[in-house]
């Protein structure tokens, strides 16, 4: 009987572990850490745009990086001023240490003067990640 109440328990824990991670994964919000954290258009590899940059980390052979990098073109489509930049998180190991950049995809949303303002890490959804343009610009 133990046993059981003891495989219970585990399995409650596990799936609340795992709703609470992903309803947080994907979320675009403000963190502290990065406050004054600044990139350039040299460690993008592009130019910054006018009001906005997205900027997503991303690896070869990461399924979700695909549908991201499909979201944040059709953002940057959709709203004037804003660039979308893809970063090869493999390629660019010191700036990914730099920006803490844990999970790919990761997304960081820039102003004008590439300040990083908001941060996702997983996939966005359209509308989070239109809404955090607003805010940031």
């Amino acid at each position: 009987m133990t046993g059981l109440v003891v495989c219970v328990l585990v399995l409650a824990a596990a799936s609340t572990y795992g709703v609470l991670r992903q309803r947080r994964s994907g979320r675009v919000a403000v963190r502290v850490r990065d406050g004054g954290k600044r990139l350039d258009a040299a460690e993008l590899g592009q130019g910054l745009g006018e009001r906005a940059t997205l900027v997503q980390f991303s690896s070869a052979f990461c399924a979700p990086c695909r549908a991201t990098r499909r979201v944040l073109a059709e953002v940057a489509a959709v709203v004037p001023g804003v660039a979308h930049v893809e970063i090869d998180a493999e390629h660019h190991l010191d700036l990914v240490r730099r920006l803490d950049i844990l999970k790919t995809p990761t997304v960081l949303v820039l102003d004008a003067d590439g300040r990083i303002v908001r941060r996702a890490a997983g996939q966005p959804r359209k509308a989070d990640v239109i809404a955090a343009l607003g805010e940031a610009v």
